[in-house]
């Protein structure tokens, strides 16, 4: 699975840099699972209840395109709400084993 390496720390960063941007709290919690042998699933839990909002920035923005870049790279990407809060999460797929 190193194919996923770069675009998991990538997917990583994003979600981090969101979650410290706008949920603006004490602390985030970063979560890597293997459901399966061809499968990683990154999340990113906060203490804010707040959606994550995919923007259309303009070409001038310096920001704004992180869940763009999540997307593009993700095989599947959500929000989980929790009780007190939320996992804004993304799953890579590698290749097949076998």
């Amino acid at each position: 699975m190193d194919d996923l390496a770069e675009d998991g720390a990538l997917i990583v960063s994003e979600l981090v840099s969101n979650a410290i941007q706008h949920a603006r709290r004490d602390s985030i919690r970063v979560v890597v699972e293997r459901p399966d042998a061809t499968c990683v699933r990154i999340g990113v839990v906060d203490f804010s209840k707040d959606l994550p909002v995919r923007r259309a920035p303009g070409p001038e923005d310096e920001g704004g395109r992180g869940l763009a870049l999540v997307a593009a790279l993700a095989t599947h990407w959500g929000t989980e709400p929790l009780p007190w809060g939320k996992q804004v999460w993304a799953e890579l797929h590698g290749k097949g084993r076998g």
